[in-house]
């Protein structure tokens, strides 16, 4: 049974929609609110106290995008947890493609370095109990209506994984949008590589979906930011009938957690060219999905920028 929730990004948006959400679940005894701003955790804190009645909120103080804070919260919280969302990423920020001492660009680390420490580092101390699920994205394979073209790899190599991290497959290219969707993708077939080595936990990747009332494009560059949140968010996007709201897209991670038709080593998606609606395997329109050995090289891929002692342990 599932009582006890760590969420990464949990002080707004879809994870702090889902601590709520959570939270009104009579089994749920306890969340945590894993967020890189101890102040802006302390105040979801105390808005989802009020809201919903109860005190089972505790904070931890964690940044995805940096090694170094994520082992820093593992040592300094060594309860087990029955569930994790791994909901923190975005768009990377102003500079999505600047390096960080991982060797990842912004973007790959605030959307994969974290959660893959937090994640194997947990299963190999042994506090995962049953289910994690890892927030991806309908980028991940593709959003032609957005503009938003399919993964272009070429090999599927582990080198070709890590170049979508590091951002050097795309030269001086760089397009965050079209990263974006790549470095999701990587994180998904790392998740389901995860799921194969572990076939005793249930380990998948769920995409929210097309989703107001998020703060994923608050710190994009001013003119990206305006188009994106005052313009394509409220306008563009209802108009074409592919958004829905943040309670919807947040139903869809708490349904990952407690639905086991949703199979352990998936990526739960909307139909293809659609960000909205029921959900899908995704392997179903991206065949690539599906496959181990590219899962395998993705897996290779992330962990070639993760600290020898997790590697090998």
């Amino acid at each position: 049974m599932i009582t006890r929730i760590m969420i990464t990004g949990a002080n707004a948006g879809l994870g702090k929609e889902t601590a709520r959400q959570l939270a009104m679940k009579d089994t749920t005894t306890r969340i945590i609110l894993a967020c890189r701003n101890p102040q802006k955790a302390e105040a979801a804190k105390a808005d989802l106290e009020r809201i919903t009645g109860k005190k089972i909120f505790q904070t931890l103080t964690m940044d995805v995008s940096d090694a170094d804070s994520v082992y820093e919260a593992l040592d300094s919280f060594t309860e087990p947890i029955d569930a994790l969302v791994m909901n923190a990423g975005g768009m990377g920020g102003r500079t999505p493609e600047k390096m960080t001492p991982s060797g990842m660009n912004t973007l790959g680390a605030a959307n994969v370095l974290g959660h893959a420490i937090l994640l194997e580092e947990m299963i190999e101390r042994g506090q995962l109990k049953e289910t994690a699920i890892y927030v991806s994205s309908e980028a991940a394979r593709g959003i032609k209506k957005m503009g938003m073209k399919r993964p272009e790899l070429k090999s599927f190599s582990s080198e070709e994984f890590a170049s979508v991290l590091d951002g050097s497959l795309y030269g001086k290219a760089f397009d965050a949008m079209q990263a974006y969707g790549a470095v999701k993708f990587t994180g998904t077939m790392w998740m389901s590589s995860l799921a194969r080595k572990y076939p005793d936990l249930r380990l998948l990747s769920i995409s929210p979906g097309g989703t107001s009332g998020t703060e994923g494009a608050d710190d994009l560059p001013l003119m990206n930011k305006i188009m994106f949140k005052y313009i394509f968010m409220p306008i563009v996007l209802p108009m074409r009938g592919m958004l829905h709201s943040l309670e919807t897209g947040t139903k869809r991670l708490v349904r990952a957690l407690f639905d086991d038709d949703l199979k352990s080593g998936r990526f739960y998606a909307s139909v293809e060219e659609t960000v909205v609606g029921k959900i899908i395997d995704q392997s179903e329109i991206f065949p690539e999905l599906d496959n181990p050995v590219y899962q395998d090289n993705a897996a290779a891929g992330v962990r070639s920028f993760i600290k020898e002692e997790l590697v090998t342990a």
